[in-house]
């Protein structure tokens, strides 16, 4: 599912919290873009209610939690889905088979 904040535009949700580099910057604008409550929002990336209102309330957010709430909520990845041998999979094709790597990527991109 593909989260905008103004579906005539298509303008992405994330980009009213983040600054030019792409760094997370307002995590409740997001949150509060994309309709989630605190659990909701920070449940997905590992994060309890109490710590998500913290960084809400001005806590800086970690690096590493940026990157995270990124892959979850820009590129949509659903963690709850990937396993350890879908990426050692992808890491094998990648290095042993590249040209089978770029066309199942391309076949997969056509798809969705």
């Amino acid at each position: 599912m593909r989260y905008y904040a103004d579906v005539t535009t298509r303008q992405p949700a994330y980009a009213a919290g983040e600054d030019k580099n792409m760094n997370i910057i307002d995590p409740r604008s997001i949150r509060k873009r994309l309709g989630l409550n605190q659990v909701e929002f920070w449940s997905r990336v590992g994060v309890t209610q109490s710590g998500g209102s913290r960084y809400e309330n001005g806590r800086a957010l970690p690096r590493s939690l940026q990157e995270l709430m990124r892959i979850v909520y820009v590129v949509e990845v659903d963690l709850e889905k990937v396993t350890r041998q879908d990426i050692e999979i992808l890491s094998y094709l990648k290095t042993a088979k590249p040209a089978l790597y770029r066309q199942l990527r391309a076949k997969a991109l056509k798809a969705a």
